[in-house]
């Protein structure tokens, strides 16, 4: 059995036991990475040294029996694009291949502060942008479920990480999804918190109204562990909540007697896999024998959420990514002709052909005469989908539906028709619009893949969240199967 099945509480009481070293954890997650990556792809950098200098540390701290943190000793991946002090951060890009952070992002500090290790980098889209990691301008990670499928994006290497028992926990970001949707795809639980709970200061940007760093684990206890550690007010990020922290893992009673759930028909109907949407219903069935209520109802302005989110993150990605023009970091072009072809070259050659589709688009949605047409309306149509949530939360507790309307695709199915590809966020993207807490939980395989189960709640009521996604999992054995690599 691998070390990284064990609880968190169970770790930590066999290194104050003496049972365990840092050093062993490390071991296993290098053992791991070494056994698994020639099929998985799911890191870009191992930092060996880093990680057993680290262990070293750490080991010494407890053997003189100092304090230990949140996290101590666990190993932990980075997705690539939060950055990390002297260990390149490329965002799976070649214009970022050659870029080596001074600094730490906020999330990183709050990682040591907690004493994890962190293992490496890990790969994903190319600027976030994608839900298959197909995107990656230097590999495909691929599903440790099944190596022909993808593992979902564009965290893909933060959930294949974890699923394959690579690292104990990772960090993902989500704009649209991306955290939840490759959770859902690789088995493992995914939590995108409320915008502004966590520190966005150090994650390159893609769409800053939309953008939030979250933790993917092998279950929702150590997710409540890594939101306690990482969430807070951050000075350095305007956009940050400044709000008191709860006790996240005290909120993991078990308890969902009297729980008001809402299940929008829109998340179960058309489009939606037969074999997700059975096990979306025996999810609610088992909520219902621990005392919960749910209800059908409408969030009527779903089925814009596609087209609003890619209007919106492709005018802020357009915006964001200006700043990669070849003169202050990153990839310049070889002997251009004056300083326009300077811009052009570098960004021709820097950027993939998901990167360039997006920033056009975002481009032409902000351009003189089309602003008003797209952009602004889309921003109308974000405050009614916003709403939509508003008018359900009066009345109830949560919402829950499927993370994703079918399971893992196979690789190269998709990557032709961007707009298929769109499709696959559609349950994800309100919730990124509304700004909301959600997370994914693993609730049954179909053909073998798993099946996310999504658990929605109000802005800044991760506990409550938490404590259904808990309960759910308390009474299932879904988050204990493992894929056969």
């Amino acid at each position: 059995m691998s070390l990284f099945d064990l609880k968190l509480q169970e770790i930590h009481s066999r290194l104050a036991g003496k049972e365990l070293t840092v050093g062993d954890l490390v071991d296993q997650s290098l053992g791991a990475i070494r056994k698994a990556e020639s099929t998985v792809k799911a890191f870009l950098r191992v930092d060996e040294e880093g990680a057993r200098r680290s262990a070293r540390v750490l080991d010494e701290q407890l053997a003189q029996g100092g304090d230990r943190g949140l996290l101590f000793g666990l190993p932990a991946g980075i997705k690539d694009n939060i950055v990390t002090e002297g260990l390149t951060t490329t965002c799976a890009s070649r214009f970022l291949e050659n870029y080596d952070p001074i600094y730490d992002a906020t999330v990183v500090k709050k990682l040591k502060q907690a004493q994890s290790v962190t293992i490496g980098k890990l790969n994903m889209d190319e600027f976030a942008m994608g839900g298959s990691n197909e995107n990656s301008a230097f590999q495909i990670t691929t599903n440790p479920w099944n190596a022909e499928h993808v593992p979902g994006g564009s965290s893909g290497g933060s959930a294949a990480s974890v699923a394959a028992g690579e690292v104990y926990f990772s960090l993902g970001s989500d704009t649209g999804g991306s955290i939840r949707q490759p959770a859902a795809y690789c088995g493992v639980v995914g939590l995108k918190p409320t915008y502004g709970l966590v520190s966005r200061f150090g994650l390159v940007a893609f769409a800053s109204s939309l953008d939030q760093i979250g933790p993917l684990t092998k279950n929702v206890e150590d997710a409540a562990y890594v939101l306690q550690a990482i969430a807070g007010h951050d000075p350095q990020d305007s956009t940050s909540a400044n709000v008191e922290i709860p006790d996240y893992i005290g909120a993991l009673s078990g308890d969902v007697k009297g729980l008001r759930i809402a299940v929008p028909r829109e998340y179960i109907g058309q489009g939606v896999d037969p074999a997700v949407r059975e096990a979306v219903m025996a999810a609610l069935k088992t909520l219902e024998g621990l005392g919960a209520v749910w209800e059908e109802v409408s969030m009527p302005h779903t089925e814009y959420a596609v087209a609003t989110y890619y209007l919106l993150a492709s005018s802020e990605a357009s915006s964001n990514l200006a700043r990669f023009d070849g003169v202050r970091y990153g990839v310049r072009a070889a002997d251009p002709d004056n300083l326009l072809d300077l811009y052009v070259k570098s960004r021709s050659q820097g950027f993939g052909p998901e990167v360039k589709r997006r920033i056009m688009l975002g481009t032409y949605a902000l351009s003189s005469g089309y602003y008003d047409a797209y952009y602004l309306k889309a921003q109308k149509v974000r405050t009614l989908i916003k709403s939509d949530f508003d008018n359900v939360f009066q009345n109830y507790d949560v919402i829950i539906g499927p993370t994703a309307p079918t399971t893992a695709f196979k690789i190269g199915e998709q990557i032709g028709n961007p707009l298929t590809m769109y499709l696959n966020d559609i349950l994800t993207i309100p919730v990124n619009l509304a700004g909301v807490p959600a997370i994914s939980v693993p609730c049954g395989l179909a053909d073998g893949l798993p099946v996310g189960l999504q658990i929605i709640g109000k802005a800044l009521d991760e506990a409550t969240v938490l404590r259904v996604a808990h309960a759910f999992e308390q009474h299932t054995a879904h988050h204990k199967l493992r894929p056969a690599l």
